[in-house]
């Protein structure tokens, strides 16, 4: 019997095909939207997990020093004394104008996951290509692929799930490479159970830490790919909007198929159990297509979102995508998921429909005003909802709970909204061809109120998302020319390097600014406590936030400290309050400094007071203020230091904003791809609507109205109803990007910016919305205006 039901209800696909093409195009888009963000989130936290592994894994136990530098001779006296430790040298190399980090280990006493599989099978098969001159590297193949000369690295071999800028070496190899040094020993599992030596009697400058399992990587960008997220699962309900549609028009028309099943006899849960045997394999076949297209989306936008990780955080990430099952497995799901959310109301609907229900299609298209005002108040209510939550409780999970209330809310508010605005429209008619347009309008609002509805999401989104990143542009551009106020930036490779250094700059009327810093823990959170020179550049440019009359003179005059806005909104700390620096050191804090792009805590001192506690710390990082740059580029080549070496101002802007532009490619797409389906969901309720239209057409153009007119209205309300439906996303962006700006990005980043508003994008966007609308009005407007006069003479006809 369930066979017999089944086929009934399917040959309702095979008279619209293009009501099926819609349903199945519009659970393809959000699964593929939805999928292709989690499949880069995947990939990312892969590439984290690749990174710690080759720092020593979960769970591991260090030894590191304050200087960041272990002397060779303290590492071969605690493996004499029997402590078992396997070294990790770091060392930096630029390479065709790229940073890129040498990572060297000991493969002979590696801790687990440290040797990439090729560099173990060169390992057994001939250990002496590791370690006699110039020795093996391993990196990514992307990298590898990328390089045309590797300058001082070692000749170089592919090595599948590496980090793309990180090459892994010998020790004995990684060695030859200037500035490299031992940074940490790590702690092998195994360690010997009888007496030794303690550290503090072998190596006393040496303090051993914890490193937790979770990669610090994973931890510092959760909030980048929750951000991502939030975005892929707004797309997703933007496009299940066309799903709910479609879905429930097709319940509409299938009313006296289902009347019909159950008069002959067949039960109420065998047509129900048809029915969702239906919607699971039009949800498998919609979920399949949408993750093939979500992994070409994927794909496409990686290489954005890995730069932009490596940019802004330091996170490793690969630029390839592997396809993974469990990731399809999700997507399968979330179709699946998605399907069944959309027809909920529609199966209730049929649960409980009596059995001699009306057989012909009611109205659909129709709501009374008392079930807008329904729905408007429930979206009321997740505004309210979402506010409460920001009120009570804090993070990321709140501000989310914030926009989502407010989106959603709204959306289920533009419905009432634009039949007030019809209502008043009809009310200042002064003709019975404006009045018939306005109540047309409103009865037609229903059938395309979802479509309505994503648009509004879909502009919201665009408006807050634009605000936020265009206000992020214009912040941060002013604020890199405050910051990178030195005209030159220098690292040396040796203290005698930065005598020469220092040498010339006395003699040729330069000031130096040392950038000198140490890792160290403030209030509680992992941070770095720079030491400054008396120089009035600082005071002249750099941004400060708040801060005491003299916060400059007081760093130098009371010991204060300046720290930056992390710090003081993660740990609640303000002006005059005490900051702990390290053991027996605290200071007033004097200012705080806006420090935008950067997730960690900072503290800025005066250089002798960092000098009398780290007085190991290695000067090799300058600015340099002369009143000939380029002149003075030329004199520190002669001098001996490389081009690699000098970076001039206009290059790190340069760079800052490129990372800045990548940073929010992602999320630009996305908001471009949201409001093309939101485009597409008022073009496919248009052309299922179309066949519905003529019995409220049908009069008008028996009084006399031609069928090009009635097209061209068409297209005006259309329009008409674009028009009012921004004017409700207008204001609800501006909220939206307020509460990012406000909320979010100080619960995710921990520092605020400050708001600007852009009318010109408004303008664009709403001239593209209208755009979008009226050309997913043009296929139904143009079919209407051919359509035989018989076809409208029918509805005469018909029993209505």
């Amino acid at each position: 019997m369930i066979r017999h039901a089944l086929s009934a209800l399917l040959s309702h696909w095979r008279r619209h095909p293009f009501q099926l093409l819609a349903l199945v195009a519009g659970l393809a888009l959000a699964t593929a939207l939805w999928s292709a963000v989690q499949a880069i989130n995947g990939q990312a936290r892969d590439s984290y997990a690749q990174a710690a592994a080759l720092l020593g894994g979960a769970d591991r136990e260090e030894l590191i020093s304050d200087s960041g530098r272990i002397d060779t001779a303290t590492y071969a006296a605690l493996r004499r004394a029997g402590w078992l430790v396997t070294p990790v040298m770091e060392a930096g190399v630029t390479v065709e104008g790229r940073r890129i980090e040498v990572l060297g280990i000991d493969p002979f006493t590696p801790a687990p996951g440290m040797v990439p599989p090729n560099m173990g099978s060169v390992l057994v098969d001939d250990p002496s290509a590791l370690l006699v001159p110039p020795g093996r590297g391993f990196a990514a193949p992307e990298l590898v692929a990328s390089l045309t000369t590797t300058g001082a690295l070692p000749p170089l071999e592919p090595a599948p799930g590496l980090p793309p800028r990180q090459i892994v070496t010998d020790i004995s190899t990684a060695s030859l490479l200037p500035g490299a040094r031992i940074t940490r020993l790590i702690l092998l599992a195994d360690q010997p159970t009888g007496t030794r030596l303690s550290l503090t009697e072998i190596a006393p400058d040496l303090r051993r830490i914890t490193v937790e399992g979770e990669s610090d990587a994973a931890r510092l960008t959760d909030s980048f790919h929750l951000n991502l997220t939030a975005f892929g699962l707004l797309s997703f309900a933007v496009g299940l909007f066309i799903v709910h549609a479609g879905i429930g028009l097709a319940f509409e028309q299938r009313r006296a198929v289902i009347r019909t099943l159950r008069a002959v006899g067949v039960p109420l849960r065998t047509v129900i159990t048809a029915i969702a045997l239906e919607l699971t394999v039009l949800a498998l076949v919609a979920g399949s297509v949408g993750l093939l297209i979500g992994y070409l989306l994927a794909a496409a936008l990686l290489p954005d979102v890995a730069a932009t990780l490596r940019g802004l955080y330091g996170a490793p990430v690969s630029g390839d995508l592997p396809f993974r099952p469990g990731w399809a497995l999700s997507g399968l799901a979330i179709a699946a998921l998605g399907t069944a959310v959309a027809a909920g109301s529609g199966l209730w609907s049929i649960a409980r429909m009596p059995l001699l229900a009306p057989a012909r299609p009611r109205a659909w298209a129709r709501a009374s005003t008392a079930g807008l005002r329904r729905q408007a108040l429930a979206g009321a209510l997740l505004i309210a909802a979402g506010v409460a939550v920001a009120l009570v409780l804090d993070g990321l999970i709140a501000g989310f709970a914030l926009l989502g209330g407010l989106l959603m809310g709204s959306a289920l508010v533009l419905p009432l909204f634009l039949s007030g605005a019809l209502h008043l429209g009809a009310a200042l008619s002064r003709s019975a061809l404006t009045e018939w347009f306005w109540a047309d309008a409103r009865q037609q609002l229903r059938g395309l109120s979802l479509a309505l509805m994503a648009l509004m999401l879909a502009l919201a989104t665009n408006v807050g998302v634009g605000t936020m990143v265009s206000s992020f542009r214009l912040t941060f551009t002013g604020w890199l020319d405050q910051r990178l106020s030195a005209d030159l930036y220098l690292s040396t490779r040796s203290e005698v390097q930065t005598a020469q250094l220092t040498a010339w700059a006395a003699a040729n009327d330069a000031r130096l600014l040392p950038v000198i810093s140490v890792e160290a823990p403030l209030a509680g959170r992992p941070g770095d406590i720079f030491g400054v020179v008396d120089d009035p550049l600082y005071a002249q440019s750099w941004p400060m936030l708040s801060g005491t009359a003299t916060p400059w003179q007081d760093l130098r005059g009371t010991g204060a400290v300046i720290i930056n806005e992390q710090l003081a909104r993660g740990a609640d700390l303000s002006v005059g309050d005490t900051l702990t620096l390290g053991p027996g050191w605290t200071a007033p804090i004097a200012g705080v400094y806006s420090d935008y792009g950067n997730p960690e805590a900072q503290a800025i001192v005066a250089l002798p007071e960092l000098d009398a506690r780290h007085p190991e710390l290695p000067r090799l990082r300058f600015g340099l203020v002369t009143a000939t740059p380029e002149a003075a580029q030329d004199a520190l080549e002669e001098i001996g230091l490389s081009p690699g070496q000098i970076t001039d101002q206009a290059s790190i802007k340069a760079l800052s904003l490129s990372i800045f532009e990548q940073t929010f490619a992602v999320t630009a797409a996305l908001n471009v791809l949201t409001l093309g389906v939101a485009g597409f969901a008022i073009f496919t309720s248009l052309t299922t609507l179309a066949g519905l239209r003529l019995p409220q057409l049908a009069p008008v153009w028996a009084l006399g109205m031609r069928r090009a007119r009635l097209a061209r209205l068409e297209l005006a309300r259309a329009g008409m109803l674009a028009a009012l439906t921004f004017a409700l996303a207008l204001p609800v962006g501006l909220v939206l990007a307020w509460v990012l700006l406000a909320v979010v990005n100080v619960e995710a980043f921990g520092w605020r910016l400050p708001m600007h508003l852009f009318p010109g994008q408004w303008v664009w966007l709403a001239g593209a919305a209208l755009i979008a609308t009226v050309l997913a009005a043009a296929l139904p407007a143009r079919a209407l205006s051919r359509r035989a006069p018989a076809e409208f003479l029918k509805v005469f006809a018909d029993e209505r």
